[in-house]
């Protein structure tokens, strides 16, 4: 379906006929009142649109990647995916349900499958809070039925699993550096295996090398624990590293979907091609 057709492009392209949705949405909206005060009315003034008319299905086991310059509204998409903000109108099915109709406990027991990473990995971790409490708090809320013990292991476990030491249970996120607590982020993510993984920008904050270390991590727990992906990225360099499928989003839509190849090299939207014309050179997979 191209865009000529719809207005907007939906991310189905490129995937295999047979593959199994995981997440499916159909023409996503949202907007925002511009400015205003405390005590303005959400009706009153002028308004844009963050995300308009998205539509995207993405299979068990991928990463489905969305990428755009900053403001275009990928992270407000991802943030609808996850039901963290509710949309205007549109359909959202995860898993085989109607996600935008459950409420309460329905609601709580599929966010256990759907975690996300955020992007800095110094605001998203409460300088408060002892790494172990951090990491194993869903496990207290969502399984009540295990003891302290069982719940010290499992967080453990995940954290060595992230790269992180033993000791790390009992330290504080400023004890340590960027790329080990966005290992943390991560590991909070995982400590329930969702079955899927929305990650917002997870390396943007970081050093280059260390980066790409975050990134083979990742790779490396999706294929372990058979994590589906949706990657957030103003950076097609990260992208072509990670992605199955690629969308381009601009100004609140998909302007183009397809697979990780055809999107980076053989791009058919002009936006596409100036997007690749700004980056000297993508890493080869």
């Amino acid at each position: 379906m191209s865009s000529h057709q719809t207005g907007s492009t939906t991310a189905n392209n490129g995937t295999a006929k047979n593959g199994e949705i995981l997440l499916e949405a159909r023409e996503l909206k949202k907007s925002y009142r511009r400015g205003g005060g405390t005590f303005s009315s959400e009706t009153e003034g002028p308004r844009f649109t963050a995300v308009d008319g998205v539509s995207l299905a993405v299979q068990r086991g991928e990463t489905f990647a969305v990428v755009g310059e900053s403001g275009c509204g990928k992270t407000t998409l991802a943030r609808m995916l996850l039901r963290l903000v509710e949309p205007d109108s549109g359909e959202l099915r995860f898993d085989g349900k109607n996600l935008l109709a459950l409420q309460g406990a329905a609601l709580r027991a599929e966010r256990r499958q759907m975690q996300m990473v955020f992007q800095d990995p110094f605001a998203s971790l409460d300088p408060r809070m002892r790494v172990g409490e951090m990491v194993g708090e869903p496990l207290a809320i969502h399984h009540p039925e295990l003891n302290k013990t069982e719940k010290q292991e499992r967080t453990a476990a995940m954290l060595q699993r992230v790269g992180l030491a033993a000791d790390a249970l009992r330290r504080y996120p400023h004890e340590f550096s960027g790329g080990q607590r966005q290992r943390i982020g991560i590991a909070r993510a995982l400590i329930l295996r969702p079955k899927l993984v929305v990650a917002d920008e997870p390396v943007s904050a970081l050093d280059v090398s260390v980066g790409a270390q975050v990134l083979l991590l990742l790779q490396e727990l999706q294929s372990e624990f058979g994590l589906t992906y949706i990657f957030i990225s103003h950076s097609l360099p990260v992208v072509a590293q990670v992605a199955t499928r690629i969308a381009v989003m601009r100004a609140g839509k998909f302007v183009e979907a397809g697979s990780a190849r055809q999107v980076l090299h053989q791009p058919t939207h002009a936006y596409t091609r100036e997007l690749l014309a700004a980056v000297p050179a993508l890493p080869s997979r």
